[in-house]
């Protein structure tokens, strides 16, 4: 596979009814998060957006809009030294399998190490999502284990996590000494 450029940016303003539209018509069963409430839990949303979420546009070297990176605070315990990212990604159809998703997700663990005093990142996809999981492998993740019935999409489904510590080898690309550049 010949070398394809990818990059992380700030969504524009004009693109934002682009992405609203993507979120609306998903491109796979793996983002389509309809089919009504989880029966007998939450009927409504978070009441705020939670502290640390955040999101980035995924573009070629053209700057083609391609799909999402994002990223959200998760806690294991009642200290900041406690808390952890979980992120997730989302590409339209035409940009898989071209080793975007890898590269996006490396480059999102590599600024969000320099960006944030975590050390932990964390990320899970579905157990049939078997390019995803390589995609998270090849950008640095390691399998960690099954979540069963955690996530509600029409269903119950179960999921895989994967993790990446800050102390972890990183991946093939070089290494990150400086806060990466987003590009605006």
């Amino acid at each position: 596979m010949s070398a394809v450029a990818t990059r992380l940016r700030p969504p524009r303003p004009q693109e934002e009814a682009v992405l609203a539209g993507w979120r609306a018509d998903p491109a796979s069963p793996y983002e389509d998060f309809t089919g009504g409430p989880t029966p007998g839990r939450y009927d409504t949303g978070l009441p705020t957006a939670p502290p640390g979420l955040g999101r980035l546009a995924v573009t070629d070297g053209d700057d083609l809009l391609l799909g999402t990176v994002s990223w959200h605070e998760v806690t294991y315990g009642p200290n900041r030294g406690s808390t952890a990212l979980s992120i997730g990604i989302s590409l339209r159809p035409s940009a898989r399998q071209k080793g975007h998703g890898a590269r996006a997700q490396g480059m999102l663990a590599e600024y969000l190490f320099v960006s944030y005093p975590v050390h932990r990142l964390e990320a899970t996809t579905d157990v049939t999502n078997v390019a995803e999981q390589r995609a998270l492998e090849r950008a640095g993740f390691r399998r960690e284990g099954v979540l069963r019935g955690a996530q509600w999409r029409g269903g119950r489904h179960d999921l895989v996590m994967y993790a990446r510590l800050r102390d972890d080898p990183a991946t093939d690309g070089p290494p990150m000494t400086a806060r990466p550049r987003v590009t605006c």
